[in-house]
């Protein structure tokens, strides 16, 4: 999972402004990045089907802000898309 150090540096790259802990850019990155690490463990644990619950909860969130983020600013959403690289 995501320990202190790692979450610190996601907020810091995706932050709008010095004080910034909580927009939605930084909660799409802490998303991807926990749908990342859950990707992975399903790679060694191809039944654990309770955590796959949990990680289709966390797509639908992370697909929820992203259709935020588009709504109220196209270039914002266009940036982080690159940036986390989510569409092919």
């Amino acid at each position: 999972m995501l320990d202190k150090e790692k979450k610190t540096k996601i907020i810091n790259e995706h932050r709008r402004h010095p004080s910034d802990t909580g927009s939605s850019e930084i909660q799409i990155a802490l998303l991807t990045e926990r749908i990342n690490y859950l990707t992975q463990h399903f790679n060694k644990h191809k039944k654990d089907f309770h955590s796959r619950t949990g990680l289709m909860k966390l797509v639908g969130q992370r697909k929820r802000l992203l259709e935020y983020l588009k709504r109220e600013d196209v270039n914002r959403y266009e940036n982080l898309i690159k940036k986390l690289s989510l569409r092919k």
